[in-house]
């Protein structure tokens, strides 16, 4: 057990749970962003409030979420560790050596950066998943025809409600129509981000988030082993890829709301 601690705590053992971590982290920010795509869809919110629910009721997604939160803060402290053991290793830290020549300003500053994302990450789940767990969120009533399809969409906050007391949501129907009540976590994304200071800061998040993952998933397989001529190029697109797309995606979300 002892030596398990060790390597852990070693350089190469920080490496290779960064890499593991991080690679994790990166699979969740794809599923996480084709989940909040949905704030895109013209239907009132119905999808993303509907997916909210899944992801914080749904007892195995409740299960891999806090293993996701464990990830986080490992990956957050291994970070930290790592940067800190690689400054105290040169003699200055402004120091201009033959390691910082070859080596991109996006890998000396990972630390930072990373740093800066966690704090995004602290603000975020308080701004919007602490609210949405245990604070006020207003609920929505969409009630759809079963015969036409037509779906009336009815603010029932201020309706007294006992049946919805502590729930996320409630869905009824007859013959006729369905009834879907729901908390608006749709509504509060869309009054945040009508905010412009609350627009730039995710805005530039993003782009602190496309610098990290444009050097960490490339470092990451590089740590696991897998650096060959064969798949360098592959991994090197892929990793490009994922560093503009998601987070220009993720940027794209409170823009089209603030300017919708």
């Amino acid at each position: 057990m002892n030596w398990i601690v060790s390597f852990i705590n070693s350089s190469l053992g920080k490496k290779l749970l960064m890499a593991l971590t991080g690679l994790f982290l990166t699979l969740f920010l794809i599923v996480h962003l084709i989940g909040n795509l949905q704030l895109l869809k013209p239907d009132n919110g119905y999808a993303f409030n509907t997916y909210a629910v899944f992801m914080t009721s749904n007892p195995l997604i409740k299960f891999i979420s806090y293993g996701l939160y464990a990830m986080i803060l490992l990956h957050a402290v291994k970070g930290l560790l790592l940067a800190g053991s690689n400054m105290n290793a040169r003699k200055s830290k402004y120091a201009v050596n033959a390691g910082n020549s070859t080596s991109s300003w996006t890998s000396r500053w990972m630390g930072v950066l990373g740093s800066f994302i966690l704090i995004f990450i602290v603000l975020h789940m308080a701004g919007f998943w602490f609210k949405y767990k245990f604070g006020e969120v207003p609920y929505t009533q969409y009630t759809t025809s079963l015969m036409t399809g037509d779906v009336l969409v009815e603010d029932i906050s201020g309706t007294a409600n006992p049946v919805l007391e502590d729930k996320k949501m409630l869905l009824t129907s007859n013959q006729e129509t369905e009834i879907l009540r729901i908390k608006d976590l749709n509504k509060e994304v869309a009054f945040a981000f009508k905010n412009p200071m609350i627009v730039l800061f995710y805005v530039f998040s993003m782009l602190i988030l496309a610098f990290h993952l444009w050097h960490g998933f490339q470092s990451a397989f590089q740590t696991l082993g897998v650096n060959h001529p064969k798949y360098n190029g592959l991994i090197k697109w892929v990793g490009v890829l994922i560093a503009v797309v998601v987070p220009f995606l993720f940027a794209l979300i409170p823009l089209v709301v603030f300017f919708s």
